[in-house]
This record gives structure tokens, C-alpha cells and sequence, in this order.
């Protein structure tokens, strides 16, 4: 069974090389596919400089401009699913999603059946480290309204450290998504649930990043705010 990490990338170059290099230290084997939006500061050129390196095991999409989070994601998704990918992995550049905790969610969809597993730092034995108190409150409220709003059990609905099961991303309609910021998370979670699959929130630790700039505004909240309203009322 062969597991494909998808990394999306703006602007990483502090960050890049040594997550691709975290990644293939592991004992676990993953490939990892970097979807670069058009980064100015050479990003892409840094990931084809390493494919000489990991030949056959590092992979790069370069998309023109900046696209959003959402759509970069299912870019790699219908990539990785013309291969041979069992299990099909988010996860950040930044080291705020530790490398060492991918396997661990692959366990809990390869030995445990569950469908998709997310890195949560709000089940318990979850943390979080370097952020404010007021960001954490923020992000803790939002998946808590998040919740309540589509009645479903996971806490950390806003989480961007994941694993899937193939079948899973094969029978949700990823044409049909709707969001591509902050929302398209807990979209992808309430389409997973409503295919049929169960999630399993796996403890992670997360760290806000050293290296680099955030991507987060005000318009990702406001996306995220305003879809879960219409997620609501979404058809299956």
C-alpha cells in the first residue's frame, strides 16, 4: 500500500526543504507531491532541485498565481487518485503539522478502518503551542460552532492535517466542492461523513510556524462563518 503526502506551497522556501527531508526520514515510506501556486520567492525550483535526489518519490505541480488552499488540495487529490495511492495525506509546510505524526494517522485508516483520520488539537490529549490566547479562542469557537451548526462529532472541524482512504476522496464529488479557504476543511470532513465514512481525530500537537508568513485574513474566517450556513443545507 503506497501513501501520497500533499503539500500545498506559497512562498515556503525556509520551510520546504526540510519538511520533504522530515517526511522521507521516516521509517514509514510516503511520497510526497508539492502544489506550488506560482511562489515568487523560488519555491518550486527548490522542490525540482531535490527531485534529483528522491527521484520517483517527490513530486511538483506548478499552477499559475495564487489559487487558494481548496483548490491546490483537489489538484493533488485527482493527481494522486490517476496513481496508485492508497492513502492520501494534507499537510502543511510550515512544521506546524509534524511530520512525525503522519504515521500515526495512517494507522488509524490502514489497521483501524476508519476512512479519514485528522491531526486534532482539540480531542483530548491534543495542544497547541506559540499561539496567542486570543487565536486559539477563535479557532476553538469556530469549531465549536462549526458543530453545532452540521450536528457532527468532530472537534476539530477546521483541521488541515489529514489522511484519507482512496475510496474516500473516489466518492465524494470533488468537482462539486465549494470552498477553497478556511471552509473547505470542514467541507471536506462534512462530505466524508455524509458519504457514509467515520472519522477518527488522532492527537497531534500543533505549532505555529517559525519560518515564513501565515496565509490566514479575515476573509478565510468570513468564508468559513457564512459556509457553514450553506453547507447546512447542502444536498447528498
Amino acid at each position: 500500500m503506497t501513501s501520497l503526502v500533499i503539500i500545498p506551497t506559497f512562498n515556503e522556501k525556509e520551510n520546504i526543504e526540510n519538511i520533504i527531508r522530515a517526511v522521507f526520514a521516516l521509517n514509514e515510506v510516503f511520497h510526497v507531491l508539492v502544489v506550488d501556486d506560482g511562489s515568487p520567492d523560488g519555491t518550486a525550483d527548490i522542490v525540482k532541485e531535490l527531485q534529483n535526489e528522491f527521484t520517483g518519490q517527490l513530486h511538483v505541480l506548478e499552477r499559475e498565481g495564487k489559487q487558494g488552499l481548496g483548490t491546490a488540495y483537489i489538484y493533488g487529490f485527482k493527481w494522486g487518485l490517476k496513481g496508485d495511492y492508497d492513502f492520501i495525506f494534507e499537510m502543511d509546510a510550515d512544521f506546524s503539522h509534524a511530520p512525525d505524526d503522519l504515521p500515526r494517522l495512517l494507522k488509524a485508516c490502514r489497521e483501524d478502518g476508519f476512512g479519514m483520520a485528522v491531526g486534532s488539537r482539540y480531542c483530548k490529549g491534543g495542544h497547541i503551542e506559540n499561539w496567542p490566547f486570543t487565536r486559539w479562542l477563535m479557532s476553538y469557537l469556530a469549531s465549536v460552532y462549526v458543530r453545532m451548526i452540521l450536528w457532527i462529532e468532530v472537534k476539530d472541524t477546521t483541521a488541515g492535517f489529514a489522511c484519507y482512504q482512496r475510496k474516500v476522496l473516489e466518492k465524494i464529488d470533488l468537482d462539486n466542492i465549494w470552498f477553497i479557504g478556511y471552509a473547505f476543511q470542514i467541507e471536506m470532513k462534512y462530505s466524508a461523513l455524509k458519504s457514509g465514512f467515520k472519522i477518527k481525530e488522532v492527537p497531534v500537537t500543533f505549532t505555529d510556524r517559525v519560518l515564513g508568513q501565515s496565509k490566514m485574513d479575515m476573509s478565510i474566517f468570513k468564508e468559513a462563518f457564512l459556509g457553514v450556513l450553506k453547507l447546512r443545507g447542502k444536498k447528498f
